[in-house]
């Protein structure tokens, strides 16, 4: 049985299960519980920071470990994070997950990408960051994820959160850890293209997705 609603997002709700444990549940059927929680058990195995899931076999409802503390958006909101440091911080999760070792062994240089790793979907814990929300995970090339995430940024600096430029500036700032795979113009471009295809963005966000690529490529190539 279910307690209180805790949050909502585009397309899930989260409730309280008792002190440890909480229950997200998908709302329109999009989603994939039993492989998000999957590839979250995955990366977690490999220390990468995702909190624990108890499987539940349901395809619309995951179960997974209560965390504390605010979100990196909260967090900016409330000026106890300043952009560049939450800039600085998302390159550093893209990078150690794209470190951890590949789930294909017929595809050697694909890495497990979140492609929506942005402020709202990490959580500042006291110990440390835990990244939420792994719906979209996939295998694929890291420059995608990075793309995906600097897309999201430069939306949101182009409409409601200016000062999204500053995270933007300081995730590009990073050369994507010592392979040097970071953003690539096929990742950028790829990112694009699927942010323009999902149905749960608005007019508004769809709109702006020209020149928030022509912004990206101004800060980064």
């Amino acid at each position: 049985m279910t307690g209180r609603l805790l949050g909502s997002g585009r397309s899930a709700d989260v409730y309280e299960l008792d002190e440890a444990w909480v229950l997200r549940r998908d709302r329109d059927g999009r989603g994939d519980a039993v492989a998000e929680g999957a590839v979250m058990t995955y990366v977690r195995e490999h220390g990468y920071p995702a909190p624990r899931v108890r499987p539940t076999g349901s395809r619309t409802e995951l179960v997974m470990e209560r965390l504390s503390g605010p979100t990196m958006l909260a967090a900016l909101l409330a000026g106890e994070t300043g952009p560049a440091e939450g800039g600085a911080l998302l390159a550093s999760l893209l990078r150690r997950l794209h470190a951890l070792p590949g789930r294909d062994p017929d595809a050697p240089g694909a890495r497990v990408l979140h492609l929506d790793l942005h402020p709202d979907n990490v959580i500042l814990t006291a110990d440390g960051p835990r990244v939420i929300d792994w719906t979209n995970a996939e295998d694929g090339p890291p420059g995608l994820d990075w793309g995906m995430s600097a897309v999201i940024l430069a939306q949101v600096t182009l409409g409601a959160y200016p000062l999204a430029h500053g995270l933007l500036t300081a995730l590009l700032a990073d050369p994507g850890g010592p392979a040097g795979a970071g953003l690539t113009e096929e990742g950028l471009a790829e990112a694009l293209r699927r942010r323009a295809a999902d149905p749960a963005m608005s007019r508004a966000e769809v709109e702006v997705l020209g020149e928030a690529g022509r912004l990206i490529r101004a800060v980064a190539f």
